[in-house]
């Protein structure tokens, strides 16, 4: 593709060079960078893609986009100066791979909780429904039937935008994707033409990313500002963010709830381990999750696809059908009468919501069984939520096993201790520390007795362990089933 016709929609400082270039290919890693490529340099986190632009060229590339120019400019080369290479590197991907957000109805869903549910089950349900459709989410992304593994819960802009190119090709309708707080932040979603977007919740995630929660709400909101006119904006009414969220979107604004009136109302009429039954704008339905959190996730659900022009009915009919996601209250049953749930909570709101929603099916039940709540934190991350999800955890459970999560390249001890600092001298004589997770969750499976409820938080879908920078195997529900065995 020519370079000038890449750069049409970027607001350009100046540049210097031929814009006639052919551009074999896009890289923002000096290192992937190859012959023909447009290279651009972006301020991350960690590197700063200006101190990488002569090992870019070195290695090939035959244009620079750039927000500060080099001393020595190379006559061979051709560079823009924009006032931000992050919005142009999504703009360019988008250009480059053929605009394919503008050939398929996108719908983003952001939050702290419920983004990889809320998305999964609109690709779910349309795929029921007989559309070809695309999924960018935590789990894993779907170019239609095809897997393709996810590495981040919103994707870099080059390999998201070569996604959305391949649904293109396999004739996707619609794309429903993760929005995750980083990407917004760090404009990976600059050059999507969205035609909807979901807010689920907000609760304390990503400080030691966003630093406090008024910069990580002003992420979230973000995304909603730049929504254009034609979409639609659904927000949680639940959540006393909701409102703030559609303060100054241009989209069509809707909202969804379970404790007042909504456009899309919900009310739990009873629920049990193997699911609940949920009233939606006056009509009943069952369906296979369980929790108030997932009646509300649920709320989105139909509230997005019945904006995207699915009569009621059908959509009642497919929620119905649909089974929880890989690692979403995933919940594993005994022959001898032990359930295990194994959850992705690594919130203290999300660990709070599964306990309460645990706590309410046993007082329904009247049984007297006890819950035992296995729960780690992972290292490298917000270590201001590590003594409070330890609260959590002994606030609403019979018996508490503290472990590791990811440690990655921190400390497990340490990060153990974190947690233990938010418990006082009577709490921390009451709970177990085991730190092999895999010791932990034995344990947890040992001391329980019939009808008793094992809680395995944190992890959810991953089948991986990370430490020290190496990702080592290990999945949840493998060690709860070989135990249960």
């Amino acid at each position: 593709m020519i370079l000038s016709e890449l750069i049409e929609d970027l607001n350009i400082s100046k540049h210097f060079g031929n814009l006639n270039h052919e551009v074999s290919g896009l890289s923002f890693d000096s290192r992937r960078t190859e012959t023909g490529h447009l290279f651009i340099a972006v301020k991350g986190t960690i590197a700063d893609g200006h101190d990488y632009i002569d090992t870019a060229i070195n290695n090939g590339a035959v244009a620079i986009i750039c927000e500060l120019l080099p001393e020595d400019i190379n006559p061979n080369v051709c560079y823009i100066q924009t006032a931000d290479s992050s919005d142009a590197l999504g703009k360019v991907a988008s250009a480059f791979f053929g605009l394919p957000s503008e050939k398929m109805i996108v719908v983003g869903v952001t939050g702290t909780n419920g983004k990889t549910t809320v998305a999964s089950l609109l690709y779910y349900m349309f795929k029921k429904l007989g559309y070809k459709v695309g999924l960018l989410s935590t789990v894993c992304n779907y170019v239609d039937e095809e897997a393709v593994p996810s590495t981040h819960t919103t994707p870099d802009p080059i390999e998201m935008q070569s996604l959305m190119a391949r649904m293109v090709e396999k004739s996707c309708q619609y794309v429903f994707m993760e929005v995750s707080s980083h990407a917004i932040h760090q404009k990976r979603i600059s050059g999507i033409c969205f035609d909807g977007g979901i807010f689920t919740n907000l609760t304390r995630d990503h400080l030691d990313y966003h630093k406090t929660m008024d910069e990580y709400l002003k992420a979230k909101k973000c995304f909603f500002d730049n929504l254009p006119s034609h979409a639609f904006a659904i927000t949680n009414l639940d959540d006393k963010n909701g409102k703030v969220m559609l303060q100054n979107t241009q989209a069509n604004k809707y909202a969804y709830a379970l404790q007042t009136s909504a456009d899309f109302k919900g009310k739990v009429i009873e629920e049990s381990f193997e699911g609940m039954t949920i009233n939606i704008n006056n009509k009943e339905v069952s369906t296979h999750f369980v929790g108030r959190f997932n009646a509300s996730n649920l709320l989105a659900v139909y509230g997005a696809a019945y904006l995207l022009r699915v009569p009621s009915d059908d959509i009642l009919l497919v929620l119905s059908t649909l089974l929880p996601v890989n690692g979403r209250f995933d919940s594993i049953r005994s022959n001898d009468g032990r359930n295990a749930i194994v959850d992705y909570a690594h919130t203290p709101d999300a660990l709070e919501n599964v306990i309460e929603t645990i706590n309410q099916i046993r007082r329904n039940s009247q049984q007297k069984n006890t819950l035992i709540t296995v729960v780690g934190c992972g290292g490298n991350r917000d270590k201001g939520k590590r003594p409070i999800m330890a609260k959590e955890a002994v606030k609403g459970s019979d018996k508490v096993i503290i472990t590791t999560d990811n440690p990655r390249f921190e400390d497990p001890s340490d990060i153990i201790k974190d947690m233990l600092d938010g418990l006082n001298e009577t709490q921390k004589n009451q709970v177990l520390v085991i730190e092999d997770r895999k010791q932990a969750i034995r344990t947890a499976c040992m001391i329980a007795k019939q009808g008793d409820v094992i809680l395995i938080a944190g992890k959810g879908h991953e089948n991986y362990q990370e430490i020290k920078g190496i990702k080592h195997h290990f999945d949840d529900k493998e060690i709860i089933s070989e135990c249960f065995k």
